[in-house]
């Protein structure tokens, strides 16, 4: 396929989006998209969670765009509350607490959200160019998996969610497998054999992904939030949002460097937004000839931070499209909205259906063009937000959350699994577990399962095609030294040995 194909496809992309009512609902998605992410409490995945359950009757193309368009705003959204209150409205804009809140203290409130406008936007575009490019060549090197390597390729996103998100990586660990054991509830993949089931009829049919999504990101953010303490909503005056093109031109490099940092994270299984501000952050302010300013209101740092999380959402999507991978909990959520409106991310993608790639390229940049809109229009209205106390809105989320979980099949059961995963990871936060080696451990058991016992028909039981073709092997051994790094006394002991080398 040439170059003059692929911007045909991409033409034909933006084309079909063309229609009053596809950009209604653009416009309708990525401001409710920002409002979630400022809204402290309401993260980006329960914001998607939610919308997937609400958009079920949609045609596909149609839902997927309005769910990209709430990834995309709330995760830029979440920059309002911590530049003005300093509270993160998203985990991934924690990091724009650090210099966004003292610019705003020292009256540069509308600048500081303008470099969070002109961050957001050149990093989700910078993003965007990479699914572009990568993505056929990844889909292209997928080609050569089999079961084998898919099996390593689900271990191995459980693995590093669980070392790498935060915290301890046993708590990690515990937390995926915790998911890959609710994935496995059902029935058996190839003899339809039930399995932890308990005789109970409803649980033959397995645990639906989407009501244990509402319910792990949903309802324990209403348990969590009803439970903590009411933060004090204050207003702020804003000077001027217009971004600066100075400040554009002078920290380029910045921009580049966080922007390919957030895209790599976003490869990664389950390492999400946040990882990725405060990665590009840390590299920004080791590169940066005024380091002396972070944390006290640096424009570079609170451009890295912005561009680099919002970077992670194209490249989060990347290993959707290619591997039927999420990189993030968000992209976790879009890939289960895509297989249930009947798309098949993975692999045959670019061979069956390589015009949906450029669909979603076009959703990404009709997003984050519209972010732009919002971002530089809307700031008094979006003020105005923020001073509705959150407390007042977990009844209305709760409700969503139920209705959302009811629709999708029309089960009294699903809401049972709703409030049961609600509860499960209310107590798993409060315990301080990560969230995304669940999430990861559920979308990826089917994966798991189905690919583990494909491969041992074919092999007739024996377990070594799992370790001795060359990707399935390489794939395992890079499985079983991040496991090996994440226990302390091994990593130290790493470290000496170079140290006297």
């Amino acid at each position: 396929m040439n170059v003059f194909d692929n911007l045909q496809m991409l033409g034909a992309a933006f084309a079909s989006f063309a229609s009053p009512m596809i950009l209604f609902n653009v416009f309708w998605a990525t401001l409710l998209g920002i409002v979630i992410g400022a809204m402290p409490g309401l993260t980006a995945t329960m914001g998607v969670a939610l919308m997937t359950t609400l958009t079920y009757t949609m045609a596909p193309n149609s839902a997927i765009l309005v769910l990209i368009c709430i990834y995309v705003g709330a995760i830029y959204g979440g920059s309002r509350s911590a530049i003005l209150l300093n509270i993160p409205g998203t985990p991934a804009s924690a990091c724009s607490t650090l210099d966004g809140f003292p610019l705003a203290r020292q009256g540069l409130a509308g600048r500081a959200m303008g470099i969070s406008t002109t961050g957001s936007w050149l990093g989700t575009l910078f993003g965007t160019m990479c699914v572009a490019l990568f993505t056929p060549v990844l889909g292209e090197l997928s080609l050569s998996f089999g079961s084998y390597e898919f099996f390593w390729v689900a271990v191995f996103g459980i693995v590093i969610a669980g070392t790498l998100s935060g915290g301890d990586p046993l708590k990690g660990y515990i937390a995926g497998f915790l998911g890959l054991f609710v994935a496995a509830i059902g029935q058996e993949t190839n003899h339809n054999f039930p399995r932890f089931s308990f005789g109970i009829k409803d649980l033959e049919g397995g645990i639906g992904l989407l009501p244990a999504l509402v319910g792990a990101f949903g309802v324990a953010e209403v348990l969590q939030v009803m439970r903590g303490p009411a933060f004090k909503v204050v207003s702020s005056k804003v000077d001027s949002v217009i971004p600066r093109i100075g400040d554009i031109v002078r920290y380029w490099r910045t921009i580049l460097r966080s922007g390919a940092i957030g895209t790599f994270i976003g490869i990664m299984p389950g390492l999400g937004e946040d990882t990725a501000a405060w990665t590009s952050y840390a590299a920004a302010r080791r590169a940066s000839k005024e380091r002396e300013k972070y944390g006290k209101g640096s424009v570079e740092g609170l451009m890295a931070a912005e561009t680099g999380e919002s970077a992670c959402v194209p490249g989060a999507i990347i290993p959707v499209l290619t591997l039927a991978v999420p990189g993030s909990a968000p992209a976790a959520v879009l890939l289960a909205a895509m297989l249930i409106h009947g798309l098949n991310p993975g692999p045959l993608l670019m061979v069956n259906t390589p015009e949906f790639l450029y669909q979603i390229v076009a959703m990404l940049i009709i997003a984050d063009m519209t972010k732009l809109f919002f971002g530089l229009t809307l700031v008094k209205p979006l003020l105005w937000i923020l001073l509705v106390p959150r407390e007042r809105l977990m009844p209305v989320v709760f409700v969503l959350c139920t209705v959302g979980a009811f629709a999708i099949t029309s089960r009294v059961f699903d809401i049972y699994v709703m409030l049961a995963f609600g509860l499960v990871g209310f107590v798993l936060r409060e315990l301080k577990f990560p969230m995304a080696p669940l999430i990861l451990g559920l979308v990826l058991g089917e994966l798991l399962d189905k690919n583990l016992l494909r491969g041992l028909n074919l092999s007739a039981g024996d377990i070594t095609p799992f370790f001795t073709r060359p990707i399935s092997g390489i794939i395992a051994a890079i499985t079983l030294l991040s496991i090996l790094w994440s226990i302390p006394a091994v990593s130290r002991r790493v470290i000496l040995l170079f140290q006297r080398v």
